[in-house]
């Protein structure tokens, strides 16, 4: 049987950490664990392109086992070494046809408070995420190689420090949580803006953000920010399909066609917000959630309370200020006040955010709000220089051809 390129990067992306936390539950040495499933993924790209075995967790968990037998032959005694295959063959079987899902025993785990947390986000995109160590460098715009030695140094601390492949108890799950939503936000994000390559949007990464939320969910219904970052993902989702065009050409939010947004999951994401908001100090992820309410209740673009959504960003920007929240302030404030004081917020920002293209494209959007078009396709093709998305780049430069015809 033979698959997509693609499908088979969703499937390897959705098993390994499935596979990972099997191996990681039945011998501990998660650093160990961790090497064997990335050679054991790296295998079956390249094998399963033109044969897909009947039972790829099967597979996965074979091979990663054999390479953590080879490691464990280089370097420990034989009797020690014959014990520990011993003791693996005889599970093997059974962890092969369980159904377990380990995930997010393994999200606590790369949380581990014996490391730093931005070696915690990168270990848990690198294990959960299904990253690559090279996104994961662009996402922290540092080089590969340093990404790599800080991946290999949280996974060796997290060994030295003894953690067990078990779910924390309470008292540091909370303290780990925060991490955690912040992972699951991160891969949410990836997939629905992709950051490089031809597609604007990388369903697969989404669709396993909502997933593991829902675990979290499950897990802790008592988190109330956790509900709030899923209903913020079940919310921002329900627009995939008005995005963009068949050609793949973005569509802003103003121009979407909203008989294409998904009401089910707008319905469950207010439902999940209205369960949790008044029940305490709301969240950032709460807060965005409720933007995003305040955009799916609109029947139309031109009918949006755009008020409400300041009022809501103004919050927001107390409670969780970022360089990323004063953009989408400025929007708000643009569509309220009018674009100068919109572009008024933008001052600033460029020693933060000036080196993505989102400022940029920002910028344009409200330069063209407010009839300056020459300027307005200076920023447009500032951003086009800076975005790694192909798509992005053809929206924004259909902009700057759309500058020089008015």
């Amino acid at each position: 049987m033979t698959v997509s390129p693609r499908d088979i990067e969703d499937l390897l992306r959705t098993l390994a950490p499935q596979v990972l936390g099997v191996l990681a539950r039945k011998h501990g040495q998660f650093d160990a664990c961790e090497d064997a499933v990335q050679e054991a993924l790296l295998e079956a790209a390249l094998q399963w392109p033109s044969e897909l075995p009947n039972n790829p967790k099967g597979w996965l968990l074979a091979v990663a086992s054999r390479r953590l037998v080879d490691a464990w032959r280089s370097e420990s005694a034989r009797r020690a070494r014959e014990e520990r295959v011993a003791a693996m063959e005889a599970n093997f079987e059974e962890a092969a046809a369980s159904d377990a899902d380990d995930t997010l025993t393994l999200m606590f785990l790369c949380c581990h408070p014996s490391i730093s947390a931005p070696s915690q986000l990168a270990l848990t995109l690198r294990a959960v995420g299904g990253l690559t160590t090279a996104e994961i460098a662009s996402a922290f715009l540092v080089p590969e190689a340093t990404m790599g030695q800080r991946i290999s140094r949280a996974k060796q601390t997290i060994q030295k420090a003894g953690a067990r492949f078990d779910m924390p108890p309470a008292s540091e799950r909370k303290a780990r949580l925060g991490v955690v939503l912040h992972v699951l936000y991160l891969i949410f994000n990836e997939g629905y803006a992709a950051s490089s390559g031809d597609s604007l949007q990388r369903e697969d990464l989404t669709t396993e953000a909502i997933r593991l939320a829902r675990l979290l969910v499950s897990a802790a219904p008592g988190e109330l920010e956790a509900t709030g970052l899923l209903a913020l993902m079940l919310l921002t989702d329900s627009r995939r399909a008005a995005r963009a065009l068949a050609d793949g050409m973005p569509v802003p939010l103003s121009e979407q066609d909203r008989s294409l947004w998904n009401r089910g999951q707008i319905d469950e994401g207010i439902a999940l917000l209205s369960s949790v908001l008044g029940r305490g100090a709301a969240g950032p992820y709460q807060l965005q959630a409720a933007i995003a309410a305040v955009h799916a209740e609109a029947p139309s673009d031109a009918e949006t309370d755009w008020p409400q959504i300041l009022a809501l960003y103004t919050v927001l920007d107390a409670v969780a200020p970022s360089p990323v929240v004063t953009l989408n302030r400025a929007v708000a404030v643009a569509m309220v006040k009018g674009p100068a004081a919109g572009l008024e917020l933008l001052a600033g920002l460029d020693s933060s955010i000036g080196r993505t293209h989102r400022l940029d494209a920002v910028r344009g959007h409200l330069l063209e709000l407010s009839g300056s078009n020459a300027e307005a396709k200076t920023a447009y093709l500032a951003a086009a220089k800076k975005t790694g998305s192909l798509q992005e780049r053809r929206y924004l430069m259909d902009k700057v051809s759309r500058m020089d015809q008015v």
